[in-house]
């Protein structure tokens, strides 16, 4: 397998711009001077994001996954982000070796 230097520049770039966007969020963030609601709303982003893009598959395939979402969504209100992830990924390999 090849690559060739038109799709490597393009990974490349898309790697910079996805880099250069957290960044920015970063610094700007810290020079915000938020209430104390607008700064429990940006405490919220990361975990709306992640039930973002597990919603779909865990309700959209089999019971494992699901079971793993929901078991998740329970540890979130206990644990940090890092903590929920692992939670999710250690269930669903259960659950699926259950089956």
């Amino acid at each position: 397998m090849t690559l060739d230097a038109q799709t490597l520049f393009a990974i490349l770039g898309m790697a910079i711009a996805t880099y250069a966007t957290r960044i920015a969020g970063l610094g700007l963030a810290g020079r915000l001077d938020l209430s104390p609601r607008a700064q429990a709303a940006f405490d919220a982003i990361p975990p709306a994001v992640l039930i973002a893009v597990i919603a779909p598959s865990a309700l959209a395939t089999g019971w494992a996954e699901t079971a793993a979402a929901a078991l998740a969504a329970l540890a979130a209100t206990r644990l940090p982000l890092l903590g929920v992830v692992a939670v999710g990924v250690v269930a669903v390999v259960g659950f699926r070796a259950l089956m």
